[in-house]
């Protein structure tokens, strides 16, 4: 009766908490176990602040994931993360079995702009004057 149980656990080599085959989990804590958030926490603030949708709508922390879901997550630096959900999991794995459990379907970040570097003051000049700053603006291309 020991190998009909639901519960699971990380057998030799598995990934706990669930299957390819089917299930389901919260999606704060699938974000935090596969590695998109640092800490579940975050990953339910990001749900409760609209910043993670499944499937194109937007979920509470407490809303299941299953197999097959597309997953968007808005970070903090305006980069979204999209995944497609491959494997279930509840609980936190290392990232090479945390990338086995989505498909990662992000757009590319992009491209850094060529900023000009900031401006080099010499070593014991102290801070720049208001006259100094507005010089490195106009430098930059910054016109205020």
């Amino acid at each position: 009766m020991a190998s009909e149980t639901s519960g699971g656990g990380a057998g030799a080599g598995g990934v706990a908490g669930g299957a390819a085959g089917g299930g389901s989990a919260r999606v704060d804590a699938w974000i935090w176990a596969v590695r998109l958030v640092k800490t579940r926490p975050m990953g339910a603030a990001a749900c409760k602040g609209g910043h993670v949708r499944v499937n194109g709508e937007r979920v509470k922390p407490a809303y299941a994931v299953h197999v097959g879901d597309e997953v968007r997550l808005r970070h903090a630096d305006g980069r979204e993360r999209v995944v497609v959900v491959k494997r279930v999991i509840r609980k936190r794995v290392g990232p090479p079995a945390a990338v086995e459990c989505y498909v990662d379907n992000s757009p590319p970040p992009p491209p850094r702009e060529a900023v000009a570097p900031a401006g080099v003051r010499d070593r014991g000049t102290g801070r720049p004057t208001k006259r100094d700053r507005r010089e490195m603006e106009r430098l930059r291309g910054f016109e205020g």
